[in-house]
């Protein structure tokens, strides 16, 4: 396998760049805070969590899931931020207006987000792959009014982006209406990802900055181990914007990381299996 399409992995004994997601557990391991961290530290860099929420799920679904105090997750992110730095910075689940509100304000603080230094990946998530609600439903406006706006890059999937925007993308010219509405919402920039469009031969996402639009293609990968897919393409890109990439890069680069885990996705459990970076240990 080529591998100049990686990023550095650092020296033994050197600090790795750090980054940070803010983001809801999953018990399975599939998902949420463990695929994020698992991704990042096969991308070679420091997984910092703020954890916004703790859920009982396993690979059939969520059952139940427990807020953590706003205040608690935003001492979180203050913690880590003003001790240990990051690069780049990511949202996942955040359960409740209330938690959303509270990272806004702590990334305004902080410096993290549209218009500062820190890079922030806002992955919308609103409803589990077996459609359970992971958000409540106070959280739907906050993220598109408070959350979304202060995003450098916004990757919902076509759900989210039907929640979001009332558009049922079904095809590229659906696609790039929902992207220049999430746009509109204050997005720097927008992935609209084609991974749900099951009737499509291809995986093609789109990328808008609500100027320029760039298509990242993949072939699709016919697999139900899909687990965890929209937190590990998050994770990717927060990676690589912690190296100082460009949005179009590091979306070029987690496009071709989670194809690679797409293809090495496992059985788990009764359900549906997780998608698995660990192919990179193999790659030298």
């Amino acid at each position: 396998m080529d591998t100049t399409w990686l990023l550095p992995s650092p020296a033994p004994g050197a600090t790795p760049r750090r980054v940070l997601t803010i983001a809801g557990t999953d018990s399975g391991g599939g998902a949420g805070i463990q695929a994020d961290s698992r991704t990042f530290a096969l991308c070679g860099v420091h997984a910092c969590v703020a954890v916004a929420a703790v859920t009982v799920q396993n690979t059939v679904g969520v059952s139940d899931f427990h807020e953590i105090p706003p205040e608690v997750v935003a001492a979180q992110v203050r913690s880590v931020v003003t001790d240990i730095g990051i690069g780049a910075a990511k949202t996942g689940m955040l359960a409740s207006a209330a938690i959303i509100g509270a990272v806004a304000d702590v990334c305004d603080e902080l410096g993290i987000g549209r218009g500062h230094d820190i890079p922030l990946v806002v992955d919308p998530v609103c409803a589990s792959m077996h459609g359970s609600a992971l958000l409540r439903p106070d959280g739907l406006a906050a993220l598109r009014e408070t959350l979304i706006p202060r995003a450098t890059v916004v990757t919902p999937n076509l759900d989210e982006v039907r929640l979001l925007t009332g558009i049922d993308v079904v095809d590229e010219g659906t696609a790039r209406q929902a992207a220049d509405v999430l746009h509109g919402l204050g997005a720097q920039w927008v992935v609209i990802k084609g991974g749900h469009l099951r009737g499509s031969t291809s995986s093609t996402d789109l990328l808008s900055d609500g100027t320029t639009v760039f298509d990242l293609p993949a072939q699709r990968v016919d697999t139900g181990n899909d687990h965890g897919a929209g937190d590990t393409l998050a994770a990717a890109t927060v990676a690589a914007l912690a190296h100082g990439a460009t949005v179009p890069e590091a979306l070029t680069f987690a496009k071709r990381w989670i194809d690679l885990s797409l293809r090495a996705s496992y059985d788990l459990g009764h359900g549906h299996g997780p998608v698995s970076p660990l192919w990179r240990l193999s790659v030298h």
